[in-house]
């Protein structure tokens, strides 16, 4: 009974101390503006190894910085690794943030997927260095600029959106992070040349300002509507309050997104007093017409009956009006045809239905006159267009009098003949051999049948293999890592040039060579017990001091500026220890 109460602390003792070990990922903030940052802590409670960061999609990634925070109290030993890195969103929508992984005493732990939200920018970013990026967009300003502030649902306005730079400062390069999105707005791009600088004033001064988009847009409902802002990531020179030679200010870049600020329009609704009954939604100043190909039809013609609206206006924004005919002319649906220019006053041109109508019965008919009705917004009033009455005068229709109407369209019936050729199917059946051998009992056939049996003996001794080399836990867990090596040391190779990343994947490198040659794990990692192990294993004295110099370097280069020789140089000199290594252990 002792040994089982024994055994049972043994097991609580262990749960307590897996639970140790916690590696857990914390956002800032889980929703942002476009022209904010988050700061995402991967934080371990024990050191671990091969750290591997989620894929961070809908960002953009600056880091790892590292920091370590080691703390005795009361006797216990409080420790914490993390990992940060400051996220610049890309677009507006909902992201997420995937696993990171890390191996701690041979396992692997997983952080928990969160979603970030990111919407449109805010008029003022929570970013912990906004004073800095303040002083640097001095004098630079991402304007809406809105033609108008009251106007009526389906009047059209235009909003220009312009980049205003003054004379004392300069822009580098510009990318547009976020494009509005005008919910309640029908809306029309018009094309514009962001190339172009112009000279102009803003606030009462002087600046150079370049057009970054334009748009026309047609309020679809009224009320208080929201204008979305145009955020640009901007490349800014700013002075690094150092001088030259010739006491020339030095100038250094950086990046700072700016945004136009969300802008509001009161929409005004469309007047109830003297709206007509057949009013669709027309806004503007138009004409309307309907004309008719013909008004006299014989032996079978068509008529095409053409209902237009052209002039100034929201032509895309409203149906026309549809004709009214007696049930002996046949109507079939419109033809719609629109030619439609849109400038950035709004839209101008005409729309039309074209009806084919095809008569069936001789007699007269009317087309019931029609009438179109639209708000003027000149005189803020209703107006209505009323056509007159069409008359068409069917003179014959083919087929309705079998002799009359025959003689009349010159129509001669004509027999019909037979041309085609029947022959008799034939009742009886006669059958041939093929004259080929049979597959059952021929050599392929024995062929195919034996060949599976064949496989088992080589099947059961691949089986066998599998089986030893899954239970050499050893012999896998150094091949793991020495796969875990050469691709850390490609993926160095790849970040030559970064100094962050590419010191981080070349110490996982020699971390993981040591642990496929040593058999060792990262907490024996220490630089006199690698020492003597390489030494027991025959590795040369010079060979040994090298290889802790590279780790020493992999160490110090993160927290001092590194140029890209000196990265080359370490990379080469690492390749060239690892080479040595292998032929000499």
């Amino acid at each position: 009974m002792r040994n089982y109460i024994l055994l049972l602390l043994l097991f609580c003792m262990q749960g307590l101390y897996a639970q140790e070990v916690q590696f857990t990922a914390t956002p800032s903030k889980t929703k942002l503006g476009v022209n904010e940052k988050l700061r995402v802590e991967f934080t371990m409670t024990k050191d671990g190894d091969n750290f591997e960061p989620p894929s961070f999609d809908g960002f953009n990634a600056a880091g790892p910085s590292q920091m370590i925070s080691n703390s005795w109290m009361n006797g216990k030993r409080s420790y914490s690794k993390t990992y940060t890195y400051v996220l610049t969103p890309t677009a507006r929508g909902t992201f997420t943030v995937g696993q990171a992984s890390i191996v701690i005493d041979g396992e692997t732990y997983k952080t928990i997927p969160f979603q970030v939200t990111v919407t449109a920018a805010v008029a003022r970013p929570n970013d912990p260095s906004a004073a800095l990026a303040e002083n640097a967009g001095k004098g630079i300003h991402v304007v809406a600029e809105v033609s108008k502030t009251n106007p009526y649902v389906n009047e059209p306005i235009n909003v220009v959106y312009k980049l205003y730079v003054s004379q004392d400062a300069s822009v580098r390069g510009t990318r547009q992070m976020d494009i509005p999105q005008f919910n309640d707005f029908w809306s029309q791009d018009i094309e514009t040349d962001s190339r172009s600088v112009h000279e102009g004033t803003y606030n009462g001064e002087s600046y150079r300002y370049i057009i970054l988009k334009k748009v026309v847009l047609y309020p679809q409902k009224s009320g208080r509507l929201e204008v979305e802002p145009l955020s640009m990531e901007l490349t800014i020179d700013v002075p690094t309050g150092r001088r030259d030679f010739f006491n020339r200010p030095l100038m250094t870049q950086t990046t700072k997104v700016m945004s136009s600020g969300t802008k509001y329009i009161n929409v005004k609704p469309l007047p109830e007093n003297g709206r007509p009954d057949d009013f669709s939604g027309a806004v503007g100043n138009f004409d309307f017409k309907v004309t008719p190909s013909k008004t006299t039809i014989s032996n079978g013609e068509s008529l095409q009956l053409n209902v237009a609206v052209s002039g100034k206006g929201n032509l895309k924004l409203f149906n026309l009006p549809k004709p009214v005919v007696p049930s002996s002319l046949e109507m079939y649906d419109p033809e719609h045809k629109e030619k439609i220019t849109i400038p950035l006053s709004g839209m101008q041109g005409s729309i039309s239905d074209n009806y084919a109508i095809i008569p069936q019965n001789k007699g007269k008919y009317p087309i019931k006159a029609m009438s179109f009705s639209y708000f003027d917004l000149t005189s803020g009033k209703y107006k209505t267009i009323t056509t007159d009455e069409i008359m068409v005068d069917v003179l014959n229709v083919p087929g309705t009098s079998a002799d009359n109407q025959d003689t009349a369209s010159g129509v001669n019936k004509q027999p019909v003949q037979s041309t085609a050729q029947f022959r008799f199917v034939a009742l009886d059946t006669k059958l041939q051999p093929i004259n080929k051998k049979p597959f059952f009992g021929s050599m392929l056939f024995y062929i195919l049948l034996f060949i599976p049996f064949l496989f088992i003996p080589i099947v059961m001794l691949l089986k066998k293999q599998k089986q030893a080399r899954d239970n050499d836990v050893t012999g896998n867990k150094i091949r793991k890592n020495n796969k875990l090596a050469k691709k850390y040391l490609s993926e160095a190779k790849k970040h030559l040039g970064s100094k962050e990343p590419f010191y981080v994947a070349l110490e996982k490198a020699l971390h993981n060579f040591l642990k496929a040659k040593l058999n060792i794990e990262t907490s024996e990692m220490a630089k006199p017990n690698i020492q003597e192990l390489l030494e027991s294993r025959g590795a040369k004295p010079e060979t040994i001091t090298d290889f802790i110099k590279i780790m020493d370097s992999c160490e110090f280069a993160r927290y001092a500026p590194s140029s890209g020789e000196a990265m080359q140089q370490d990379y080469d000199n690492a390749v060239s220890v690892i080479t040595k290594l292998e032929k000499e252990i």
